[in-house]
């Protein structure tokens, strides 16, 4: 596993494709504050609910200038599907090989039921104007996690 990410370092750039099977790309976002959020699998129940409360809190996100970003394993056509099943009005990301995953350092070993697994560490980070990584939250619990990473923005609901 990659050594987590630090605030203040470089955020590392990529270039996936979308729900729409559009490229994203991070510098795309340079000059925007972003949150990046990496999470298991789309249409699951706790990656659902932390996707409907970032839907939810989009427009005091984008209020504050933030542009939320979400990272999966899914291919493409889940996370269109997740998108309408949902109504999430923001870009969902497919990094199949976590490839980005592994730059960000969400892919690695954790607990699940008791067991040590290889898989997606849950986890946010939000990116500055400059591209740098302004805060790095790593094992986030998917209830309730949008609502404390707003109070750590200092963003009311």
């Amino acid at each position: 596993m990659t050594e987590r990410l630090a605030e203040g370092t470089p955020a590392p750039d990529f270039t996936l494709r979308n729900q729409d099977g559009e490229t994203v790309s991070l510098a795309d976002f340079r000059g925007e504050k972003v949150v990046l959020y990496f999470y298991p699998a789309a249409m699951t129940p706790g990656c659902t609910t932390q996707a409907c409360d970032f839907r939810d809190s989009i427009a005091s996100l984008a209020g504050a200038g933030y542009t939320v970003l979400g990272v999966s394993r899914d291919e493409p056509a889940r996370l269109k599907q997740f998108a309408e099943r949902d109504g999430l009005t923001f870009p969902l990301l497919s990094d199949p090989d976590h490839a980005v995953h592994d730059a960000y350092a969400t892919w690695g070993e954790k607990m699940n039921y008791g067991k040590v697994i290889e898989g997606v560490i849950r986890s946010t980070f939000v990116i500055d104007e400059q591209g740098a990584i302004d805060k790095a939250l790593y094992n986030v619990k998917a209830t309730g996690h949008v609502a404390r990473l707003r109070k750590q923005l200092g963003i009311d609901a």
